[in-house]
């Protein structure tokens, strides 16, 4: 299982609110029924390798349906094979730590 963050940033908005650009992507990760975090800054999402490239396409794409022009997005993604990881795993194991 792999964990994907992902930061969607529309550019050329009228306003320096964006969220309604972003409630789209989201909408989407709702629909497909996976496995996601939202941060004040990320989505972070869990899945397999394959799954997760797919979403980010299909959430990089879906924030240009209201009409920006220009759409930034970066992923991050931990893609550990030698044991399975967790978005709750990765948080209790630096919570014991700290």
């Amino acid at each position: 299982m792999a964990i994907m963050e992902i930061n969607i940033i529309p550019l050329g908005t009228k306003t320096p609110s964006v969220s309604k650009y972003l409630a789209e992507p989201l909408k989407l990760l709702k629909k497909e029924g996976v496995k996601f975090e939202l941060t004040s800054m990320s989505t972070i999402i869990e899945g397999d390798i394959d799954t997760l490239f797919e979403l980010a396409r299909k959430m990089h794409f879906s924030a240009f349906t209201l009409g920006v022009e220009r759409i930034v997005t970066t992923i991050k993604i931990d893609d550990r094979r030698d044991k399975p990881s967790t978005i709750e795993g990765k948080i209790e194991k630096l919570r014991e730590k700290i």
